[in-house]
């Protein structure tokens, strides 16, 4: 009976250990999906400034161009005429 008593004492203490193993990997879970939540709202913080900041630099190169810069005025150029087409599709539209 005694061998019975020591393999259930033996099977307690590997349950308990592997208990508190899984609190201790749960924890662990637990800040590294903290972690991950802060990581992706910051990649998100700093997609929304490229487009803010790639927005900016489109209106300064067309800005320049109009104040007589050669360096983006073809892109300039493209960007008036891509606008006089949709204004020309929007006023044929609204004759239609």
């Amino acid at each position: 009976m005694s061998e019975i008593g020591e393999i259930v004492d033996s099977l307690e203490i590997r349950f308990q250990k592997f208990l508190k193993r899984m609190e201790d990997l749960q924890e662990v879970n637990r800040i590294l999906s903290m972690k991950l939540e802060e990581s992706e709202r910051f990649i998100s913080n700093q997609n929304q400034e490229i487009k803010a900041i790639k927005a900016n630099f489109d209106s300064i190169k067309i800005t320049n161009s109009l104040l007589g810069s050669d360096e983006y005025k073809r892109d300039t150029k493209l960007k008036i005429n891509s606008l006089i087409r949709e204004i020309d599709y929007c006023i044929a539209q609204l004759s239609d």
